[in-house]
């Protein structure tokens, strides 16, 4: 097997950096054009027509795109492009394969780099550093260890026993048929992995970007036809996701789907496939991670300055807009006389504004639907007994569609704001009694249906094993003194279970195995000649 792949290193945009001046200067020249994107069907570019115009969430006056969306036609023939790819791309074999999307990530981490995060930054209203983390780094991380990891499927799922006169073997083959991925706008790399990763393995995939995300991934699916991409491999369609998803389903050869997005949203999903079933060739894979209620338990002895920064950077950082996002901490009444103060002035330094000024930590929700969705629960909180808006609380959609980093506490731990998911900057501190923690670890277990992301904060190592196993369930990635974000390809490969999705482990071999359907293969060498068992001779 090739040697291990590292993590791509981050770079820091410090100021008079050359990669900021970069930056800066592609940000520039992305805002003085307005991008046609088309529909990308078997390698063509299509232009229906049809068009939507993304704008920039942190100066929504400015149009940074006309996009074509995919009808039903476009959508059928995207359908049948990836079936019929699918013959020569598994001829192609895992290391042609993998030496495409190896070259997807040098492109990434070198010449496209600034272009892709220009583009996440505008279209998605990240700072800096957030793009960078994920469009760059975890792209190009997915990519590596993808590859890595498909290489080392043959030798490792390999039959031990061969008998004298037979020789074993296992045929790693992908899904007959294309995979739907379907993606969401928060993280650029996710919406490239999706449709990617079912592909190094073998699989073709029909590719439905979010509405809030077409300019940087339709970028990502110019650098993937750059890198020597097949027509047909990956098929690019904005558009209706029920549309889209009908199209696909109608198709005998729907293999499966990879998703990412709401939990309401892949429910429907389920079921729309699971009434397809007599239509389908295959039984298909259904791979999802959805929502998340993240959450922090502090224990009485706990690092109180490192839970402040947690919660800090946790709740706020991209604006909470992540299914990882510390939304709801559990914090002991002498922790949280102790923190109270410092971490309301700490969020009251906090620079919100334009993406391109760098001195901001945050910037805008994604659309005006999400404001007036999170501006909804800051406001039905003011109005209970039970909650205290102690921090933040105000927005404005004027320009941008603004935010300030809130906090609520609440003497209900049952209380809307700390159940739901709110994908905002908004967190919900329920305050608990030292003797308590036990039962509080109980009430985390019990509060909500999502199990993504959780943390513990905890001194002592009984503490912290105490939550471990009274936490087993409540979060497929679990932090120790950490802040429940920011998961690293292949160091902690990513997903919940429960309402948070199917914990496939996106970053990690896992979510790969999801997408081949190995044949078991007996080669007989020494072929038997007489049809009669040794048991059937007379005594």
């Amino acid at each position: 097997m090739a040697s291990h792949p590292i993590n791509e290193p981050i770079l820091g945009f410090a100021p008079g950096s050359a990669e900021r001046t970069q930056l800066q200067a592609e940000m520039d020249r992305q805002m003085s054009e307005v991008v046609e994107i088309p529909c990308v069907i078997n390698g063509e570019e299509v232009f229906t027509g049809n068009t939507t115009t993304p704008v920039i969430p942190h100066d929504h006056g400015h149009v940074l795109a006309n996009v074509h969306l995919a009808g039903k036609a476009e959508m059928e023939a995207a359908c049948q492009a990836a079936v019929d790819a699918q013959e020569e791309w598994i001829g192609l074999g895992l290391e042609g394969r993998c030496q495409i999307f190896e070259r997807c990530a040098d492109l990434l981490a070198g010449d496209w780099r600034m272009r892709v995060n220009a583009a996440t930054m505008l279209n998605q209203s990240k700072t800096a550093f957030q793009a960078e983390i994920d469009a760059a780094c975890e792209l190009i991380d997915f990519w590596r260890f993808n590859c890595h990891y498909a290489r080392g499927f043959h030798d490792d799922f390999q039959p031990l026993v061969s008998p004298s006169g037979v020789e074993n073997s296992t045929e790693i083959r992908p899904l007959e048929g294309f995979v739907l991925a379907v993606t969401p706008f928060n993280f650029t790399s996710i919406a490239a992995n999706l449709p990617s990763a079912p592909a190094i393995v073998g699989c073709t995939s029909v590719w439905k970007p979010s509405r809030n995300s077409y300019h940087s991934n339709y970028v990502l699916m110019q650098l993937m036809m750059d890198a020597g991409l097949p027509d047909g491999v990956i098929n690019f369609l904005p558009g209706s996701g029920a549309e889209i998803t009908a199209a696909a389903l109608a198709n005998p050869d729907f293999a499966g789907l990879h998703f990412t997005g709401s939990t309401a949203t892949f429910q429907g999903l389920w079921k729309e496939i699971a009434n397809s079933l007599s239509n389908l060739r295959s039984y298909p894979r259904i791979v999802g991670e959805t929502g998340g209620k993240d959450f922090v338990v502090a224990h009485p002895e706990c690092d109180r300055q490192g839970l402040l920064v947690a919660l800090l950077r946790g709740s706020f950082e991209y604006q909470g807009q992540k299914c990882s996002a510390a939304s709801r901490a559990y914090v002991p009444s002498s922790v949280w006389e102790a923190i109270r103060e410092d971490l309301c002035s700490e969020i009251g330094k906090i620079r919100m504004g334009d993406a391109r000024d760098f001195s901001n930590f945050m910037t805008a929700v994604i659309d005006q639907r999400a404001f007036d969705k999170i501006t909804g629960y800051i406001e039905r909180s003011r109005e209970r007994d039970t909650c205290e808006v102690i921090v933040g609380g105000g927005s404005d959609g004027s320009k941008g569609w603004f935010i300030e980093p809130t906090i609520i506490v609440t003497t209900d731990a049952s209380s809307e704001t700390m159940v739901e998911e709110i994908f905002g900057p908004v967190l919900t501190v329920y305050v608990y009694e030292d003797t308590d923690f036990e039962a509080v670890l109980g009430l985390c277990d019990e509060a909500s249906p999502y199990a993504l992301t959780g943390s513990i904060f905890a001194s002592n190592e009984e503490d912290v094993q105490t939550a471990f196993d009274a936490l087993r369930f409540t979060a497929g990635n679990f932090y120790i003194n950490d802040k429940p974000t920011g998961a690293v390809v292949a160091q902690q490969p990513f997903g919940g279970a429960r309402a948070s999705g199917t914990n496939d482990k996106a970053g990690g071999p896992l979510n790969l195995l999801r997408w081949i359907s190995p044949r078991s293969v007996k080669r007989t060498l020494d072929i038997p000649q007489d049809w009669g068992y040794p048991f059937m001779q007379p005594e």
